[in-house]
């Protein structure tokens, strides 16, 4: 089916003839076209009926289009909107997107590329409408400690409820800060075992030497400071659950004592003679990839086949859609309430970039930025401004232009730099590529800290003196950044003695 035979458009332009002449463009690809000059005539319009697509001016006689995006995103956030001007600017694309606009066309365009970034705007309103669907169907957008509706979840929810009452080894995968406890806890809550212990591990935060004891624990003397009889956590799982988290940190020689007690269930405390067993359902999680540590050598092969008979894969938070949304809201409401804070909600902007940033650290990151939110700040409303800067950092500036240009700054590059800013505005030819690239000038070769120096120096001058915000922008901690102007201050100093 063609997704484009039957749309209907509303088109706000304030000139008549480009008007008519975009109106013409838009039938020929089978739109109904409604055609208004001023932005109150739009807003009028969408109050009577909602369009598939808008495709709107950002410089209309009575008020700006970027107005209008805003009001439509909060009201009307299921119509697709394309942005148009003839005053474009690379900050004001990047605005433009960052605000929700689906594309950005700097006038004049022809019929053929409107028609392709309609097209693309009403097939991904196609694919979002199914998904929506579909996930509207799915009935869990809460389930037992985990908050997300997106598909990655529910897959997540299926596989929990499959493996539940089965005795049957899972192995968790995934990201720092994914929720991989989280998802140990709702498997044993899930199954028959709920009522008994869970008992969970982290073999990465235990020192080597009292792992095994911690796993199995130990007999009165069994080692300097054993001062009593102490039980493991495989005695204290018995007919429950034991989660070993960051399996993959244990040491080659536990390893194999823990394969023993997989397949058995039988295990001795350490400084003990007496075998103990137990009936212990396991399950097992780690931040890397399982297989690659076995052809390492890091991992046990046998161990791994062991553990890893049910594999539940969780989904990093930049792929989970608008669960960052849902948890955004829960988090701000249960910090409200800790902090005596009165925060209703966030601002447009302040949701489109939570949802375009990547979250390396996933949900325990998430957590943290709205916790520093709520306490550094008091108002009605969570703006852009009040988020961490290295949070919002690849948003206001992907790089720090060097002082040599050696090349023009395109659409192109901005879709690189600023999450897929302008799709397709590559096409776009002359626009923004008129900059003359001035010639590099060579210069002598000199020592590694004044490159160095110069670099970090020019970051913190374009941050206006911000230095933590020049950290986060070079992707380094301030204390690194404190640290290494004492040392250039010390060879400065060392070398004016000298001279």
């Amino acid at each position: 089916m063609d997704i484009t035979s039957s749309f209907s458009a509303l088109l706000v332009e304030d000139s008549m003839s480009l008007g008519a002449l975009y109106t013409e463009y838009l039938r020929a690809d089978g739109a109904k076209v409604t055609h208004v000059n001023h932005g109150e005539d739009a807003l009028n319009e969408l109050k009577q009926w909602q369009p598939d697509l808008l495709v709107l001016d950002i410089k209309l006689p009575d008020m700006s289009g970027m107005d209008i995006l805003d009001i439509v995103q909060k009201q009307y956030p299921d119509i697709t909107v394309i942005m148009i001007t003839a005053h474009g600017t690379i900050g004001l694309a990047v605005d433009a997107m960052r605000a929700g606009a689906f594309d950005f066309l700097v006038k004049p365009f022809d019929a053929k590329r409107l028609s392709i970034t309609v097209r693309n705007a009403l097939k991904q309103r196609h694919l979002v409408n199914l998904v929506a669907k579909y996930e509207s169907s799915l009935p869990k957008p809460h389930y037992l400690g985990f908050i997300g509706e997106s598909l990655a979840m529910q897959t997540v929810y299926k596989t929990i409820d499959c493996v539940a009452n089965s005795k049957a080894s899972v192995f968790i995968v995934g990201e720092s800060g994914t929720g991989k406890e989280v998802c140990a806890d709702a498997i044993h809550h899930a199954g028959s075992r709920r009522d008994e212990a869970f008992v969970a591990l982290n073999c990465a935060s235990i020192p080597k030497d009292l792992i095994e004891s911690e796993i199995f624990g130990h007999t009165k003397g069994a080692f300097t400071g054993a001062i009593a009889h102490r039980d493991g956590a495989a005695t204290r799982a018995h007919k429950g659950t034991l989660f070993l988290d960051e399996i993959c940190e244990m040491d080659l020689d536990l390893q194999s004592k823990l394969l023993r007690f997989i397949q058995t269930g039988v295990f001795q405390r350490v400084g003990g003679t007496k075998e103990e067993k137990v009936d212990v359902r396991f399950v097992s999680a780690t931040n890397r990839t399982p297989w690659d540590e076995v052809k390492s050598g890091r991992f046990r092969e046998d161990l791994f086949y062991r553990l890893h008979v049910i594999p539940i894969e969780l989904p990093p938070l930049r792929m989970r859609g608008n669960d960052i949304s849902l948890l955004a809201n829960k988090l701000l409401k249960e910090y409200n309430k800790e902090e005596g804070k009165q925060f209703k909600g966030f601002s447009a902007e302040t949701k489109q970039c939570l949802k375009n940033y990547q979250w390396p650290g996933n949900v325990r990151q998430l957590q943290n930025v709205i916790r520093q939110v709520v306490v550094l700040n008091d108002a009605e409303m969570v703006e852009f401004d009040m988020l961490p800067v290295q949070v919002t950092a690849d948003i206001n500036v992907k790089h720090i232009a060097p002082k040599v240009q050696s090349a023009s700054t395109t659409f192109a590059d901005v879709n690189a730099d600023a999450s897929s800013v302008v799709k397709g505005a590559a096409e776009v030819e002359g626009d923004f590529s008129e900059q003359v690239a001035t010639p590099a000038v060579p210069v002598d070769i000199v020592p590694l800290w004044i490159t160095e120096k110069q670099t970090i120096e020019d970051a913190i001058a374009f941050c206006g003196g911000n230095v933590p915000k020049a950290a986060a922008l070079l992707d380094i901690s301030a204390s690194t950044i404190y640290r290494k102007r004492q040392s250039w201050e010390e060879v400065e100093g060392s070398l004016t003695q000298e001279g």
